[in-house]
């Protein structure tokens, strides 16, 4: 019964869902872009009989990333289809894959909508990134028999309330998923309660953890670094949402006092925030550069806007202090594994739910500066750059806890093994 209502409600809004998009599309035009996927057409566009794996926006991409190149090695002659439903995250993936995965948008989780899309993709093997719970999609899969599994599942306390104000719906679709492949016990247990039987549960760990710096990526930070920077500090602030890049860039202000040829690279979240962004930096008497217009920064450069997207890695092995926003207001926080991986110090505001363990397992390690407003900033940033020895341990620390709980990768491709066919023999 409330499948049925959520389902003739999630009908009635369509109109209400085309407006958003069409609104949100004024800032983002690729909103208005490509809404025929999001209903289910995609021919010509995905290959069936291969392995699908949905990855909402861009955290749940950048995880999937050593997940999909692993499933590529392992399993070549399966095409592999990633769907997102952000074109932020669409973007991250052309820049992850290229050519080498078929990519369209989810469709909404309209039963007509998800026929004629499976009835294109018809899968062997579905993997939904973290915890999306559409009802009409599992249901649909369930159906057709085809495996479900989801894999890096987290589940916070407050979204299990969530779900438990609609208990039987939540129960029925969690029963119809083949395997949930939980980060940690806690959230495992979360599931457990909410109606997952225990026979569908693996505790694998984040996949998070399983990052690492090519050779490839760090001979381009190398060459970058020297071409933009090789005398100067760099600092980096990285996913910033509105209000943090004011707080940052009033701290760079009070920085570049002390170190006046420090160079700050500032990528705020979301691209259609690139331009607000270089207004604020621009009215605030900043000299900055835009990272998309390929420009080196000059001597006298103070700021550089990163608004490209798939180089957030590289720009990170530029800095020698990594701020990650999203973390200074209340939106949870973003990866800080990313910086780690270059072992340079990381710092994040007070509200990191959504990276709760990690960043628990970093602050207890030494590995991550918790800070909360300008003063703390610079304070801190002062600190690591005045005291080299202090900035190699936090960075020494934070890449040793990225090393020490890697492995994830590995438990969740054993896992995935019965659901696809024999492969020949791999190192992977």
């Amino acid at each position: 019964m409330l499948q049925t209502l959520y389902t003739i409600l999630l009908y009635l809004v369509q109109p209400l869902i085309w407006l958003r998009l069409w609104l949100r599309g004024r800032k983002a035009p690729a909103y208005r872009r490509r809404w025929s996927e999001r209903y289910g057409f995609c021919a010509e566009k995905v290959k069936p009989n291969g392995i699908m794996l949905h990855s909402v926006s861009v955290g749940e991409t950048l995880a999937a990333i050593p997940l999909v190149r692993a499933l590529r090695h392992r399993y070549p002659s399966l095409p592999i289809t990633v769907t997102t439903m952000t074109p932020t995250g669409s973007e991250r993936v052309r820049s992850a894959f290229g050519n080498d995965v078929y990519h369209v948008y989810l469709p909404y989780d309209l039963p007509c909508a998800l026929k004629r899309f499976f009835d294109q993709v018809n899968p062997k093997l579905v993997i939904i990134m973290e915890t999306e719970l559409w009802p009409n999609l599992i249901t649909e899969l369930h159906r057709r028999d085809i495996p479900l599994v989801i894999a890096n599942a987290r589940l916070s306390e407050r979204s299990a309330a969530g779900y438990k104000k609609i208990g039987s719906l939540t129960r029925s679709i969690l029963r119809r998923t083949t395997l949930i492949a939980a980060q940690n016990q806690e959230d495992g247990e979360r599931f457990i309660d909410l109606g997952l039987p225990r026979s569908h549960l693996a505790v694998t760990g984040s996949l998070k953890f399983d990052i690492s710096v090519t050779p490839e990526l760090a001979a381009r930070d190398v060459a970058l670094r020297r071409q933009w920077a090789s005398r100067r500090p760099v600092w980096i602030a990285t996913s910033t949402h509105e209000g943090e890049e004011a707080i940052i860039l009033a701290a760079h202000r009070e920085l570049l006092n002390r170190f006046p040829d420090l160079l700050l690279i500032l990528v705020p979240r979301h691209p259609e925030r690139f331009p607000t962004t270089q207004a604020l930096t621009q009215s605030l008497g900043f000299s900055y550069t835009l990272r998309s217009s390929g420009d080196v920064p000059a001597a006298n450069t103070q700021v550089v806007i990163g608004d490209t997207m798939g180089e957030l890695m590289m720009l990170y092995g530029i800095a020698d202090i990594a701020f990650v926003g999203g973390s200074l207001v209340e939106r949870g926080g973003h990866n800080p594994l990313e910086p780690a991986a270059h072992a340079i110090p990381v710092l994040m505001g007070p509200h990191t739910f959504n990276f709760k363990d990690i960043c628990l397992k970093l602050s207890e390690a030494g590995g991550l500066i918790t800070v909360k407003d300008t003063d703390s900033i610079v304070k801190e940033v002062n600190s690591l750059l005045t005291d080299e020895d202090y900035r190699l341990y936090y960075g020494r620390h934070a890449v040793e806890v990225l090393h020490q709980n890697q492995g994830a990768l590995q438990r969740l491709l054993t896992l995935l093994e019965p659901y696809l066919p024999p492969r020949a023999n791999s190192s992977i």
